[in-house]
C-alpha cells in the first residue's frame, strides 16, 4: 500500500521548513500552513491573501465533506502569513502558480514539492496528506487528546483518527519491539 505518513520526528520537521524555506518562500509556508491547520490540501490551495489577511480565525466550507469550519489562526504562524503576504494583493491566491498567472498550484505539484522536500530527508511516505497528518500526529504528542483532534479532523470516529496519525502504528510497533518470551529472574 502507498500510504503517506505523519512526519513523526520534530526535527525532521524542521529541517523540512528550513529546507524549503531556503528554496522557495511559497512553499515553506504552504508546508507551514498545513502543519499548523490540519486542513486538507484541496482546502489549503483555494485560499486567497484576502482569506488570511490579519485574521485571527478563518471560515472555509470544506471540499470533501461540504462542512463548514471555522479555525484559529495558531500564534506562531500569523507572523509566518503576514510576512508571505506584505506585497501581494488581496485577490491573489495564496499559494500561487508561477507559470499560470492568478492561478492557485495544483495538487499534483503540492505532492511534487512535498514529496521532493521528503526524499531530500530521506523520508519516503511523503504526500499532500503528510501535513494534515503531521499536524495531528504532533498535537497529539502534545495534547493527548484525541477526541478534540478527532473533531478538528472531521473523522467518523476515534479509531479512524488514532489509525490515520500513526499513533495505532506507533503502539502496534512498541508493543511488538517489548515482546519476550526470555525467562524472567
Amino acid at each position: 500500500m502507498n500510504t503517506v505518513e505523519p512526519i513523526r520526528d520534530i526535527n525532521t520537521v524542521m529541517d523540512i521548513a528550513d529546507y524549503l524555506k531556503s528554496k522557495n518562500e511559497r512553499d515553506y509556508v504552504m508546508f507551514m500552513f498545513g502543519i499548523y491547520t490540519g486542513l486538507r490540501i484541496s482546502d489549503i490551495l483555494k485560499f486567497r491573501v484576502r482569506d488570511v489577511k490579519g485574521k485571527d480565525a478563518i471560515y472555509l466550507r470544506e471540499k470533501k465533506t461540504g462542512k463548514e469550519k471555522r479555525f484559529p489562526v495558531n500564534d506562531e504562524l500569523k507572523p509566518i502569513i503576514k510576512n508571505y503576504i506584505s506585497d501581494k494583493k488581496d485577490y491573489e491566491y495564496l499559494f500561487k502558480s508561477c507559470r499560470s498567472g492568478n492561478k492557485a498550484i495544483s495538487r499534483q505539484q503540492a505532492y511534487k514539492i512535498l514529496s521532493a522536500a521528503g526524499r531530500k530527508f530521506n523520508i519516503d511516505k511523503v504526500g499532500t496528506h503528510t501535513l494534515r497528518k503531521t499536524f495531528g500526529y504532533h498535537m497529539y504528542q502534545q495534547t493527548h487528546d484525541a477526541v478534540t483532534i478527532k473533531e478538528i479532523l472531521n473523522h467518523a470516529d476515534i479509531s479512524v483518527t488514532l489509525r490515520y496519525i500513526g499513533i495505532n502504528q506507533d503502539n502496534k510497533d512498541k508493543a511488538i519491539k517489548g515482546l519476550s518470551f526470555r525467562k524472567r529472574a
